[in-house]
């Protein structure tokens, strides 16, 4: 069975092509600046992912010589304790188990800590990028806010501040349209980021970002087919 993968470059192809095809047909729109934030953002992806994935043996070696300085510290506390004149009492012998205990929950903790580091600074790295794709989503969903299907009646009664609203039902669709593949692709750029990286919390932030897209999606959908429905009278 063969593997698929997404390709960053051809992510990034396709954001820079809806880029062109919303400046083409509403040139100047602050969506096709939106769009050109997303092409940055996908172009800079990855440098994330390489973030990501490149391995840094500092860590396993800074662990190493933690680990091997606690056990030479504990080998010369068994030795100085050997060589004590003072006579192993069951209190006393108490007293240097319960020691060792302590050592060993406090040394655990450090190199739990050492060792899941390297991993919390990959997974922060995730987290920040797909807050910002989680951002950019929310201001795609704010074009389409004002892109009411019900203002292409003619009937319908504008007031002094109601936004002006000069798109053609297929100008509309368009708009719509062009804000749903939008939102896609901005899930698409967040997948990229855990697509090669297994960590459960980075993969849980891009299943929400995907989520809240999908449900954007969806509302910007009824619009588009409330004007389909409409051509079609």
């Amino acid at each position: 069975m063969s593997n698929y993968n997404l390709d960053s470059q051809k992510i990034l192809k396709t954001v820079r092509l809806l880029q062109k095809r919303i400046e083409e047909r509403f040139a100047g729109s602050s969506l096709s600046m939106v769009c050109r934030d997303l092409a940055g953002i996908a172009e800079n992806s990855d440098d994330t992912i390489a973030h990501i994935q490149k391995n840094r043996p500092g860590y396993r070696i800074l662990v190493f010589v933690f680990v091997a300085a606690i056990l030479c510290c504990c080998a010369f506390g068994f030795s100085r304790l050997r060589t004590s004149d003072q006579e192993m009492t069951v209190i006393l012998l108490l007293q240097v188990l319960d020691a060792v205990f302590n050592i060993i929950i406090l040394v655990g903790g450090a190199i739990i800590f050492l060792v899941s580091i390297e991993n919390r600074t990959k997974r922060r790295r995730v987290i920040k990028a797909v807050s910002t794709l989680r951002c950019l989503g929310h201001v795609i969903d704010s074009h389409q806010l004002t892109k009411d299907p019900s203002y292409l009646d003619q009937a319908v009664i504008h007031t002094t501040h109601s936004p002006k609203r000069n798109m053609t039902a297929f100008e509309l669709g368009r708009y719509l349209d062009y804000c749903s593949e939008m939102l896609s692709l901005v899930s698409k750029v967040g997948f990229l980021y855990v697509q090669n990286y297994n960590d459960s919390n980075a993969t849980e932030s891009v299943r929400d970002l995907e989520e809240m897209t999908n449900g954007l999606s969806r509302k910007i959908w009824q619009k588009i087919m409330v004007i389909q429905n409409e051509r079609r009278v």
